[in-house]
Parts: structure tokens; sequence; C-alpha cells
């Protein structure tokens, strides 16, 4: 009689990552990340009114796993403009630690900050397979944000026919 060794390999231990506590930690840091998004919009926001820029446009595009933002353009009613060398406060909160860092950042990084934030809250995975493209309007009159996302998507139909 021979001794046949088994094919399939053991079971998997149970998980001992409890879910649920990751899952609430996340909602946490998501809330504080909400919770500075206010008071950063309005530094910025008078950042670029005593700069004098009226509004900033920012093109991004993404596709195959890759998104980057393609232009920063600062405006000054129909003229572009150069973004001065000002800089503001930024409250950021880093990927493993909870305290607010205060960073200083230029007004074109903070607008760069900001893009990349609500693309990613809005549309997470934005750069992914077919991807997405589109552009931000930071209004500093208004003191308002306005996002156009176009999403790319492979569509087929199925057509099945019997004669």
């Amino acid at each position: 009689m021979t001794q046949t060794e088994p094919t399939l390999a053991a079971p998997m231990a149970p998980s001992r990552i409890d879910f649920a506590a990751m899952l609430a930690q996340q909602a946490e840091r998501d809330a504080q990340v909400a919770a500075l998004r206010p008071a950063n919009k309005e530094r910025l926001f008078d950042g670029l009114a005593a700069a004098g820029i009226t509004h900033v446009t920012v093109v991004f595009d993404g596709y195959g796993d890759s998104g980057q933002i393609e232009s920063i353009s600062a405006w000054a009613g129909e003229t572009t403009v150069d973004f001065p060398r000002t800089q503001i406060p930024y409250a950021a909160l880093t990927w493993d630690d909870p305290e607010v860092e205060m960073r200083q950042l230029s007004l074109e990084d903070v607008v760069e900050q900001l893009a990349y934030d609500f693309l990613s809250d809005t549309h997470g995975g934005w750069e992914n397979n077919d991807g997405a493209w589109g552009e931000f309007c930071f209004d500093a009159a208004a003191r308002c944000i306005h996002l156009e996302f176009n999403e790319r998507f492979t569509s087929s139909e199925l057509y099945t026919h019997e004669f």
C-alpha cells in the first residue's frame, strides 16, 4: 500500500483582521479630511482674489491605470496670468498620522491638490481602464469649484440571429 500526498492545499485559517474596525477607521479619517476642506478652500479663494485671479482651469486626463493633470491655468478675466509666488497654509492628513499637518503651499499647488482630492472623492479610479478626462474651474468670484467629468468606457452589443 502506498501513501499519496493530498492534492489540495490545507484551508486557510480564518482571518484575524477586524474589517468592521478598519472600515470605521477609514470613515473617521474621511470625515476628518472632509472637515479640513472648507477652510482650505477659503484660504485658496482668499489668495486667488488677493492676487487678482478671477478663475483657474485645471485640465486632467487618464487611462490605462495612470492619470495626471495636464495643465493648470490662472486667469484675470479673459487674460491668462502667472501664479504669484504666494504661499498659503494648507491643512492635510498624511496616510500614517491622525494629526493635522499644516503645510505652506503655493496657490498653484493647492489648486492641484484639491483637484486630485475631488477627483478621488467623486470618481475614484478615474484613471483606470479606459479612464476619463475633464476640466475643473475654480471660480474665485463665486468661491466655488465646478467639475466637468467625461468617463470613457468600452461597450459591446450582442446580436443573435437564427435563419
